[in-house]
């Protein structure tokens, strides 16, 4: 199916890549599904879309490329509505929501309240952390411009022309999700 978006134009996205947030996002409850977009630029960032408001798409990152020992603990009940049987689930991928400012050089993600996708049965959920260790402003641009330098760039003829929904099959995060 096509879907419009107001950052990206329209995209191609298949019906398995719709991700279900039974709960919305925070501030944006109302809001269900979602997909994930590879902008098609030299950045490492994604893009969390909403496949039903095409003003409403939120910059994200696997926190592994900038805080190499964060870890998710969740709950029993944050487990059982994401359906993940196992904390070594190979399921379950990992992404924290960016702030871009106008300086990007004063980039911030939120690790308190990281989004958890099984992509097996395309449940995700928005999850505060209770860990005090965890801010919802950590600075990244510093750590992501050095992943950026030391990461190969693809030849421009294998790069896609242009944004397209990220497939979840298969996909894993190197994100450790332990249970409380």
């Amino acid at each position: 199916m096509k879907i419009n978006t107001s950052r990206f134009g329209a995209v191609e996205v298949a019906e398995s890549d719709i991700i279900h947030f039974s709960d919305g996002l925070l501030g944006f409850e109302s809001l269900k599904r979602f997909f994930i977009v590879d902008p098609a630029d030299e950045t490492l960032i994604l893009w969390l879309q909403s496949a039903d408001a095409a003003d409403v798409a939120f910059p994200i990152l696997e926190p592994k490329l900038f805080k190499p020992d964060y870890k998710v603990r969740l709950s029993a009940n944050e487990l059982r509505v994401l359906r993940i049987d196992s904390t070594k689930s190979k399921e379950t991928l990992v992404y924290c929501i960016l702030t871009i400012p106008a300086d990007v050089a004063a980039m911030t993600a939120n690790l308190k309240a990281p989004i958890v996708i099984n992509t097996d049965s395309q449940l995700a959920r928005q999850v505060v952390l209770q860990e005090n260790e965890y801010s919802v402003k950590f600075p990244v641009y510093k750590q992501l411009v050095t992943v950026m330098m030391s990461t190969v760039t693809p030849k421009r003829e294998e790069k896609p022309e242009a944004a397209s929904a990220l497939s979840l099959r298969g996909a894993s995060s190197k994100v450790e999700v332990v249970a409380l």
